[in-house]
């Protein structure tokens, strides 16, 4: 009971800072913070087996592309810990989750708040869309499909050198567009690949408006079982589901976890912007008002102080 309370005070910190973050910016990735912050809190403060950070708390500056003569590069992964055979690895697959990504690092003691205050600063580490410097990334996932494939590729090397840790991938829907999610699946089916998790925030939403209306993907977890995968359909912010879905049995197999959300769940007056949710920047400052009022209220807490 002490964890489960622990992961829904952590979903709602991030719904929290990511309103915040939005308020005072004038914008921000609120819908993914109302579909997705049970997941990435169950992830962080439960399922996760994750070494102590290796950067520090507060982000250090962009520090260049990889380079043999760059000795100012880094990942963001450090601040998930280490690379070491035991611990799990993580990749945030939907590079515009970074912001509810950053919310949950801080939630969770990974990085200090001060950090989301150099999000999308000129020279910053902090990227408004997660690059592979950005806190807690560890690769640069490009276009929505690639994560899911790079998970594949690392977790087959990681069963070739007998390591334990699991390799787990957070998607989002729009990612089932892509075909390169379906080969990385059938790979994994092929080779055995079993040690390859994902959540996926099925949310039926993406940047041009409702899933449905830029391109009907259908039954996913029938593809995802035709395709090779073991999948599991939930509630999204259920956490209690999260735990039963994971232990699925899937030997040779991927598992992939759908997590059905909604992408207003906790700021109700959002559906107002249904559906075209992806990023809501405010129209006037009398909408601001409005939101900012009635998501505090939604959230248990007082509007934001943005005059100053």
């Amino acid at each position: 009971m002490q964890n489960q309370r622990r992961t829904e005070d952590v979903a709602l910190g991030i719904r929290r800072r990511v309103f915040e973050h939005a308020i005072r910016n004038n914008g921000g990735y609120l819908s993914q913070a109302c579909s997705a912050a049970e997941q990435l809190a169950w992830l962080y403060n439960e399922e996760l087996n994750l070494g102590e950070p290796t950067l520090p708390m507060i982000p250090k500056p962009f520090g260049g592309v990889p380079s043999a003569t760059n000795p100012d590069y880094h990942t963001g992964a450090g601040y998930n810990g280490p690379f070491e055979s035991q611990y799990d690895r993580l990749f945030i697959a939907p590079a515009h989750y970074a912001l509810n990504a950053y919310a949950t690092l801080i939630e969770v003691g990974r990085m200090a708040p001060e950090g989301l205050e150099m999000f999308n600063k000129d020279g910053s580490s902090v990227e408004m869309i997660g690059a592979e410097h950005s806190p807690g990334m560890e690769v640069h996932n490009g276009t929505l499909g690639i994560g899911l494939s790079t998970a594949a590729g690392l977790s087959w090397g990681r069963k070739q050198r007998k390591e334990t840790g699991r390799t787990w991938v957070f998607m989002s829907d729009g990612e089932v567009q892509e075909g390169q999610t379906w080969e990385a699946v059938q790979a994994c089916a092929h080779h055995g690949i079993d040690n390859v998790f994902a959540i996926m925030d099925v949310n039926d939403q993406q940047c041009d408006g409702a899933m449905s209306s830029v391109m009907e993907v259908g039954d996913i977890r029938a593809k995802f079982l035709a395709f090779g995968a073991a999948c599991v359909e939930i509630d999204g912010h259920d956490l209690s589901a999260m735990r039963d879905a994971v232990k699925e049995p899937h030997e040779g197999k991927p598992l992939i976890i759908l997590a059905r959300t909604n992408p207003f769940h906790t700021m109700s007056i959002l559906e107002e912007r249904f559906p075209r949710l992806h990023y809501v920047r405010f129209k006037s400052e009398d909408e601001r008002a409005r939101m900012n009022i009635s998501i505090a209220k939604d959230l248990g807490i007082d509007p934001i102080d943005y005059a100053h």
